[in-house]
């Protein structure tokens, strides 16, 4: 089968992209100017031209195909225009949608987060019935995400169907960017003290979550959400299960939220306004820490078969695979921590 990734450059849609190759179908990847060619070419995909910004550049990149994945986004939390945010993850998933109607594709699959849902009262876990409203959510990127999700489930029908998925936070190899979790990764490797903002989190495999996507191609039902998630924690959980993967001693400090959002204003202040460049600890990121989401992940196991791989394994792989491409230095890893290749079921 022949199917178009979205964000095949990033990180969940990296490894949706390699999954399909394994099993043998015809990937093409959206980019946009400016990406090496050959090392998409390296994947065994096939760069096609497209942003999500123009709409008639997508009808050549769907053209064809048996399915969409939908995974491109722009996902942060600091923006010199919020308006971008709404354009890309909103608008662009209609152009994404209504080209891939026009062009007879039968399936889309919608990457959404699980940052949308209404934030479960204390003890409790949310599941896809958690609906929230974009009041709710602490920033402007978990709002476009909700109305992204709400626009892709709109579409369903007609011809054309919609199936979304909410990934939690996942980890492994391949986080270029880094996502805030490979950033919790880079944190523990790079100091002894990391400091920490208390926050309940799921964390996964990204390998299941990739398995999810195909999964949710295959036997999701139509206008329907799946949480694709593995382990309920906190942050001072993560890094008991970091210490225990890599071997490495730290002593994280936590840190209270007050104090999280004044150094937060300031470096808005610094990198933002005068240095006109993303702050390091930008302010939505800090304010995120106050929307926690425990979740309840058992429809997507049951209806999709979802992997429940261990989340120790894929923070050791995380790890390692960032030793191993130079983003930490001075750091060696044990032998038991894992290989930075990943793996593809």
């Amino acid at each position: 089968m022949k199917f178009l990734v979205t964000g095949a450059t990033g990180f969940i849609g990296g490894v949706v992209a390699r999954h399909l190759v394994v099993r043998g179908h015809e990937v093409r990847a959206l980019v946009r100017s400016g990406h090496d060619l050959d090392a998409i070419r390296a994947e065994g995909w096939i760069p096609v031209a497209g942003d999500l910004l123009d709409s008639a550049s997508l009808a050549p990149a769907v053209e064809g195909v048996d399915g969409v994945f939908h995974v491109a986004a722009l996902y942060t939390f600091w923006s010199r225009e919020s308006k971008l945010l709404y354009q890309v993850n909103v608008d662009g998933t209609r152009a994404v949608l209504d080209s891939a109607r026009h062009a007879g594709v039968r399936r889309v699959v919608y990457t959404s987060s699980v940052g949308v849902l209404r934030a479960p009262p204390a003890s409790e876990l949310a599941d896809e019935t958690f609906d929230a409203e974009p009041a709710q959510l602490p920033d402007h990127y978990h709002r476009s995400k909700l109305l992204g999700e709400r626009a892709a489930l709109a579409a369903n029908g007609s011809g054309l169907e919609v199936v979304a998925v909410n990934p939690t936070a996942p980890v492994g190899p391949g986080d270029v960017r880094p996502t805030p979790t490979g950033r919790i990764v880079l944190e523990f490797l790079k100091r002894r003290r990391p400091g920490y903002v208390d926050v309940d989190l799921n964390i996964v495999d990204v390998e299941d979550v990739a398995a999810g996507h195909l999964a949710a191609f295959e036997r999701g039902r139509p206008g329907e959400r799946y949480i694709l998630g593995g382990l309920n924690t906190d942050l001072a959980g993560v890094y008991k299960l970091l210490a225990r993967a890599t071997g490495l001693r730290r002593r994280p400090v936590r840190i209270p939220y007050s104090l999280a959002m004044a150094a937060a204003c300031a470096d808005e202040l610094f990198e933002g306004r005068l240095l006109r460049r993303q702050p390091y600890v930008p302010i939505n990121g800090v304010r995120a820490t106050r929307h926690p989401v425990h979740v309840d992940c058992s429809k997507a196991i049951r209806e999709l078969g979802l992997p429940q791989s261990s989340p120790e394994r894929a923070l050791g792989a995380a790890a390692a695979w960032f030793v191993d491409r130079g983003y930490v230095r001075d750091v060696s890893l044990p032998a038991t921590a894992q290989s930075g290749a990943g793996v593809t079921r």
